[in-house]
């Protein structure tokens, strides 16, 4: 399956468009990882642990956007936008999330 951000793929052509198609990833915080990052906030530099997470997040994002896509009949999907966010859920803590939507093709 060709999963890509742009709406066009080049020596293909779209037979259906099929929908929007989307997949949202949350993973929960933990307190090791947060601390270490309260550290790195203080100090400066890059905080390698949720860089990790986000890298891993988009890649269950899309892998999950592609099985969706697939369950719809898809063979690509076009116009792929990543994003990512927190949700609170109290004053100790949040979820991170990570979306993403495009939208599912048929190609020839």
């Amino acid at each position: 399956m060709i999963v890509t951000t742009t709406d066009v793929i080049q020596g293909e052509e779209v037979h259906t468009y099929l929908g929007v198609v989307t997949a949202e990833v949350v993973y929960g915080t933990n307190a090791l990882r947060d601390f270490f990052a309260g550290i790195r906030d203080i100090i400066g530099g890059r905080t390698g642990s949720y860089e990790e997470v986000f890298r891993k997040g988009q890649q269950d994002a899309l892998a999950e956007l592609e099985q969706r896509a697939k369950r719809m009949g898809a063979n690509a999907v076009i116009g792929v936008e990543i994003d990512t966010g927190t949700i609170n859920v109290d004053s100790s803590g949040a979820l991170l999330l990570i979306t993403a939507v495009g939208t599912a093709v048929k190609l020839r």
